[in-house]
């Protein structure tokens, strides 16, 4: 199948480059930020791919902006931040075709709406990745963990299988994004988002790697699982069956912490050091707003939203470091 990835940011770019160089498939970018599309119009159309930091080069790509697009792939793929995926969706709707499906796999929750404005049901794919990405500057990826890892989980809206889903999925594995299929979609999705509500939005507010978290001994009881209780309870009283037990949840907090990417900065981080805004309502702010439609109560979940919003305020008067700029690390 032919992709169109839009979005040229972190995650964008992982998975497209990898469709293209691992499963030798055609991959063109949308990229509607137009400070990115004009970074790597100026690299001659070509983006830096490194891992972990080593073996920086060069990688051709196909990118346009979403005015001057007119492909015609098979799926597009959505990795936007949630707070820009509205805008984009508009400037990119007149190139969309009723034989098209929609893949999301964004963090957070509130894009499966906006794509069903465009898409029908039938053609909307979400999906989760557990595969840690960071965008050092426009047109310049790092891939975190050895080559293969990380993992990715994907469900159709109407939770039947597809020959869109079983192509996209052996796509998918060629690729290395090592992909599963899930006939459960909202507890797909959730599955990422409440990990993201603890290692996100914890790491975020005191600008630390994932596994420096661990620092505290008390983190999985004190701090995760509170967090973790809370979304369960929410998603029950809505009827949502997560893919995971809370226990598992809280295990494999631990895992990536401590084995999988301790020395990871999430995206959330990332937004945060360069001082954008995060997606902390679209997570923690979300699974709140989920409890109280359901009459149980978050307060832990809300106390995070709002300390994040509170971190994010502070900037002004106490810039962070971004630990992930070359001057820092090069300083180390």
């Amino acid at each position: 199948m032919k992709y169109t990835v839009v979005g040229a940011g972190a995650m964008g770019l992982r998975y497209g480059l990898l469709l293209q160089e691992k499963a030798g498939l055609d991959v063109e970018f949308v990229e509607p930020t137009a400070a990115s599309l004009e970074k790597i119009h100026s690299q001659n159309d070509q983006v830096w791919q490194s891992r972990d930091q080593k073996g920086r080069h060069q990688v051709p790509v196909k990118i346009f902006s979403p005015e001057e697009y007119e492909g015609d792939p098979d799926v597009w793929i959505f990795f936007m931040k949630q707070m820009q995926l509205a805008d984009t969706l508009k400037r990119v709707a007149p190139k969309f075709k009723k034989h098209q499906t929609a893949l999301g796999a964004m963090n957070g929750m509130g894009h499966i709406e906006k794509l069903q404005e465009y898409f029908d049901d039938e053609h909307i794919i979400g999906g989760t990745a557990m595969i840690a990405t960071i965008l050092n500057d426009y047109g310049d990826v790092d891939f975190m963990g050895k080559e293969g890892a990380g993992s990715s989980v994907y469900a159709n809206l109407t939770e039947q299988r597809s020959a869109v889903m079983d192509q996209l999925q052996e796509d998918f594995q060629a690729a290395n994004l090592n992909p599963s299929y899930s006939d459960n979609f909202m507890g797909t999705l959730l599955t990422k988002v409440f990990f993201n509500a603890v290692e996100n939005s914890i790491a975020t507010m005191f600008q630390s790697r994932m596994g420096q978290l661990m620092a505290y001994d008390n983190f999985l009881e004190g701090i995760a699982r509170p967090l973790i209780n809370e979304a369960y309870d929410a998603a029950e009283a809505a009827g949502i069956t997560l893919l995971e037990s809370r226990d598992d949840m809280v295990a494999q907090v631990d895992y990536v912490s401590r084995v999988a990417n301790p020395l990871h900065f999430p995206s959330m981080y990332q937004d945060f050091v360069k001082g954008r805004p995060t997606e902390v309502d679209y997570i923690n702010g979300w699974i709140a707003d989920l409890a109280e439609k359901n009459d149980v109560q978050a307060p832990n979940q809300r106390f995070v939203t709002n300390l994040v919003h509170l971190a994010e305020e502070m900037r002004q008067y106490n810039p962070p470091v971004n630990k992930l700029a070359p001057e820092y690390r090069n300083a180390q």
